[in-house]
């Protein structure tokens, strides 16, 4: 039986997630620091257009007898997260990720760095219309993955829009009461092991 109007209109008693209320953090290495000091703090107000995490589990078939088949989870994927970014005139964000893609892999000798020395932690902030925040994805140990082209044109009156994506190990989900919900999951699911 379908939901009457009333019951319709009072699950949107509250106002709806907006994709624009959002911005983002990006530590900057501590390589790159002394240099980019200031390009990196700017970057969350550069940010126009980036996405939240997923995560989707890898699945095999299992079939027993004459029974349908079922789809089991193995492994966890996280994909990657793409974050577009206004440049200024001086290129500023244009330098800084080159200059991280040259701690990551150095051109003189092509010699990959240690992760350890040039990932971060990238915080994905969305707010509601009163600007508290309302859910936060934290991207651990992220770091570019590749530095998009910006492209020139003589006809063109608009200004560059660097595109960068960024690999990262897993995501978290990181708002106080989301840590609350996630170790209450954990001790439910510890004293349901222990039944068993």
């Amino acid at each position: 039986m379908p939901a009457n109007i009333s019951k319709f209109l009072s699950s949107f008693n509250k106002d709806l997630a907006r994709p624009s209320r959002f911005d983002i953090q990006i530590p900057i290495p501590i390589v790159l620091a002394p240099f980019y000091l200031s390009t990196a703090q700017n970057l969350n107000m550069r940010c126009e257009i980036t996405e939240m995490p997923g995560r989707f589990f890898v699945t095999t078939d299992r079939k027993i007898g004459s029974a349908p088949i079922q789809k089991v989870p193995y492994h966890t994927t996280y994909n990657d997260v793409s974050m577009t970014f206004i440049v200024a005139g001086d290129m500023n964000e244009k330098l800084f990720f080159d200059q991280w893609m040259e701690l990551i892999n150095p051109s003189s000798n092509y010699n990959f760095n240690y992760k350890a020395n040039y990932v971060t932690d990238i915080a994905i902030n969305q707010y509601d219309m009163q600007n508290n925040l309302t859910y936060k994805a934290v991207l651990i140990d992220a770091y570019p993955l590749d530095v998009a082209q910006l492209d020139l044109d003589w006809s063109s009156d608009g200004y560059h829009k660097l595109n960068v994506r960024f690999a990262y190990t897993n995501w978290q989900e990181g708002t106080v009461s989301a840590i609350a919900d996630n170790l209450g999951v954990q001790a439910l699911s510890g004293f349901v092991s222990s039944l068993s």
